[in-house]
């Protein structure tokens, strides 16, 4: 891998590495409001846009950079 490299200079707008940890929790939670729903009766489920917010995730959106440097191809 020490030479492969991005086709499109497209990254995130912060340092933020990943988005992993955002996902977890939200899926958690999506998770178990859904189960007390269930043992409620009621199986209208709630969705997952309902319970997170991706504006409120560490890595806010993406940019594509006119001008890259070699250091911003590499993965």
């Amino acid at each position: 891998m020490s030479r492969s490299k991005r086709k499109t200079p497209i990254t995130g707008i912060t340092t933020a590495e990943t988005e992993k940890k955002n996902k977890l929790e939200a899926n958690r939670k999506l998770r178990r409001l859904n189960r007390m729903k269930i043992h409620k009766g009621d199986f209208e489920f709630f969705q997952l846009r309902e319970m997170s917010d991706v504006w409120c995730f560490d890595k806010d959106g993406k940019q594509y950079l006119k001008h890259p440097d070699r250091k911003d191809l590499m993965k």
